[in-house]
């Protein structure tokens, strides 16, 4: 609420976990233009068409007797219904890979599409990229093809606009002036109509903004790029993105600013004592006043708790040696491990080689993009088998929180480097270059093993399987902790001594279930 500007707004506010604050103001304030977008909102309005008809209403259900009774709004929601039509319908996908498109909005993003391919093959990446990974273009000296459609597309998204913004009036009118028929359950139908409408022309506004850019002059603050998302090798949308090149202005403006006190808490944000560091994250150095800080002492003996191994003979790329890796290494601990991974595609590779050995031995191993099953169903699964691992990628690296004896054992593939990508291009070219990489990288280093001790009573190895560890990034770390450089014989000897050689399961594991 604090960020549509719709209702009352809560006057202080918690942030526990405060490290992604960034990233999620960044979500928050960001826009995308895409195939996916704009289809849902063609059913937002029109309502479900064709084989997906069911129990969700489009605008003129559920606004039924509104339109009845005021004929502003009948004809406003009418308009709508009209230009609706102009955005992306079922099956968009497949008329847009074969070139053509049905209607202003499809048009577009063939011609998004055409341009993203054109520069891949231009920058010779096509054929260097995975085809189960995603392509982009920054935003420039667009062709005159894009140009034109953008400039219809504009024309489609404000006939668009304009309507609901009218409707939008009316509602207004009508609550303040509520006919008889009007009892609580259908104010609060239309008042929470009215907050929908409110999301739908602020995300329009944003698409014609957006879309003004296009052929125009860059706006500094912004970051704007094309984009073909794909999996499995499939493509899966189509999209113009603009992201803020720091998003915690927006956030200082619409939410810090307003606010009567705000905390943000957090165990990792001030990466090496960096205060400054914390400010910018959390968009506190926006601020007239800098804000109080605090800080307290980690209630953990680390030194004594954990142990940090860096693998030194595993080669990047080497699927087979990193499978190896995995099985002896949870083999060594008995299971009880969290494996974590930079991409999807290695976590599948590893998980198929290592599940059958390890189920055979009595280890139950769980998989995030595997297992058929949500995030927080595979961690309730690693819970209650002390004896069972987990593979995961950033979702687990951040959110897990598993104290005791249940993880003793985190293992990554390699050094969690940054993706490459336009956004982060732009960013790093703004912030210091190198130092914005390595920022990201201690940060996701240091929340991965704080995965490791949770409590005062926990103990357990980190592992690297990466020789390409730069002293620097060790920082990372807790102070007191000695970091070894070596061999996975030695590594896996290591396991074994620090954990006291955890007993073998006796039978079958405790958490064995057939997952549908």
């Amino acid at each position: 609420e604090a960020v549509r500007g719709r209702g009352e707004s809560p006057a202080r506010y918690v942030f526990d976990e405060g490290h992604h604050l960034f990233h999620a103001a960044d979500s928050t304030f960001s826009t995308a233009l895409s195939g996916a977008e704009t289809i849902e909102l063609r059913r937002w309005v029109i309502g479900p068409e064709g084989s997906r008809r069911g129990r969700r209403k489009g605008l003129a259900a559920r606004l039924s007797d509104v339109a009845s009774y005021d004929e502003a709004a009948g004809g406003a929601i009418e308009a709508a219904l009209l230009a609706a039509r102009a955005l992306p319908a079922d099956d968009w996908l497949g008329r847009i890979a074969g070139g053509q498109p049905g209607g202003a909005i499809e048009a577009l993003l063939v011609a998004v599409r055409d341009m993203v391919l054109a520069r891949a093959e231009e920058g010779r990446r096509a054929s260097d990229v995975d085809p189960g990974y995603g392509l982009e273009a920054e935003l420039a000296d667009p062709g005159g093809a894009l140009v034109d459609a953008a400039q219809i597309a504009s024309g489609a998204l404000a006939a668009l606009l304009d309507p609901l913004r009218r409707l939008d009036r009316r509602l207004e009118d009508i609550i303040a002036d509520p006919p008889d028929w009007m009892d609580a359950t259908a104010r609060n139908r239309v008042e929470g109509s009215r907050g929908a409408l409110a999301r739908r022309c602020d995300t329009l506004a944003g698409w014609i903004a957006l879309l003004a850019r296009i052929g125009g002059p860059a706006v500094p603050e912004f970051v704007d790029w094309l984009a073909i998302d794909r999996y499995d090798g499939r493509e899966t949308d189509i999209a113009i993105r603009r992201h803020w090149l720091d998003p915690t202005l927006p956030l200082a403006q619409h939410v810090l600013k307003p606010a009567h006190g705000v905390l943000i808490t957090s165990a990792t944000l001030r990466s090496g004592g960096d205060w400054n560091q914390a400010k910018a994250l959390t968009g506190a150095s926006h601020l007239a006043r800098s804000p109080g800080t605090f800080s307290a002492e980690s209630p953990f003996d680390y030194a004594s708790q954990a142990r940090i191994l860096i693998v030194t003979d595993i080669r990047r790329g080497d699927i087979a040696a990193l499978s190896g890796a995995y099985t002896r290494l949870i083999e060594a601990s008995q299971g009880g491990a969290l494996g974590l991974f930079t991409a999807i595609k290695r976590l599948r590779a590893v998980h198929a080689r290592i599940a059958d050995r390890l189920a055979r031995s009595g280890l139950p191993l769980f998989a995030q993009h595997v297992d058929p099953v949500d995030i927080g169903t595979l961690v309730d699964l690693f819970r209650a088998d002390s004896h069972a691992s987990i593979l995961g990628t950033d979702a687990l690296r951040d959110g897990i929180d598993v104290p005791g004896d249940t993880l003793r054992l985190v293992v990554m593939e390699g050094v969690p480097w940054a993706k490459p990508s336009v956004l982060h291009a732009a960013r790093k070219l703004a912030w210091d270059g190198n130092a914005y990489n390595d920022r990201i990288v201690r940060a996701r280093l240091s929340q991965a093993f704080g995965r490791l001790i949770r409590r005062r009573g926990d103990k357990g190895v980190f592992v690297i399987l990466s020789s390409a560890v730069p002293s620097r990034m060790l920082s990372a770390f807790p102070p007191g902790i000695a970091v070894e450089r070596v061999t996975l014989d030695d590594a896996v000897q290591s396991v074994r001594a620090f954990l006291g050689s955890p007993s073998p399961p006796l039978g079958l594991p405790v958490a064995s279930v057939t997952l549908p």
